[in-house]
């Protein structure tokens, strides 16, 4: 088939798709940063704002994600699998849900963070992020994996940012024990209920990173497979 034949079938690809909908996911997640800086602030005015952009950002994910699934075609010539990208759209997507998930649950009760944790979380946080944001960059150099027909310099690319991911992921780990310690040596002086809450936004922080990684792993698959 001409060169030219098969950059028109690929253009008919769902990859600029995907690509939108991990940006989308992206911008959604890193919502939580300022999100944060308003929620420790006690500035809960703006906070409330930053989460209808949460929300707003969310629903544009899902309005992508929907759209691809409703038009992405079988039998794509692609050297990839439509269930493998509908796996992968489905694991970019639940970064997204988590990030609004997090920001309804610090909202619905004004959970405030112990002081005493503010600046490890913060760091835990954007470290999270970290993670999210490689997990895009790997998704975008999708189209160029095609075009070289999986093979060559650019799988190693993408291979060594699936890697940072996992290392960036580790790292998290490494940051959630020591915010938890953190917390068990004050629990004691804060309310029971609040404590427990904290303790599970704690973990769904670390979520973020988990499911960065799980789309790190869904695209590791796709090139073994490839």
């Amino acid at each position: 088939m001409p060169i030219n034949s098969i950059l028109n079938v690929f253009a008919k690809s769902p990859i600029e798709p995907l690509q939108k909908h991990i940006n989308k996911v992206h911008d959604c997640a890193c919502l939580l940063t300022p999100f944060f800086n308003a929620a420790l602030s006690s500035d809960w005015n703006n906070a409330v704002k930053i989460r209808e952009q949460i929300n707003l950002t969310e629903k544009e994910a899902d309005n992508l994600k929907r759209e691809i699934r409703l038009t992405l075609p079988g039998g794509l010539f692609m050297p990839v699998e439509r269930t493998d990208l509908l796996e992968l759209l489905s694991h970019q997507d639940r970064i997204a849900n988590k990030a609004k998930d997090i920001s309804g649950r610090i909202l619905g009760r004004e959970l405030m963070l112990p002081t005493q944790i503010h600046s490890p979380f913060l760091a835990y946080l954007n470290r999270s992020l970290d993670a999210v944001t490689m997990a895009k960059e790997a998704i975008n150099e999708l189209e160029d994996l095609l075009e070289t027909g999986f093979t060559g310099r650019e799988v190693n690319l993408v291979e060594k940012m699936i890697r940072k991911i996992d290392s960036i992921e580790e790292d998290t780990d490494i940051l959630q024990v020591a915010i938890r310690r953190q917390l068990f040596e004050i629990e004691d002086t804060l309310n029971p209920i609040d404590v427990m809450l904290v303790y599970k936004i704690i973990e769904w922080v670390g979520d973020l990173a988990d499911l960065a990684e799980s789309v790190g792993a869904r695209l590791e698959l796709m090139l073994a497979r490839a």
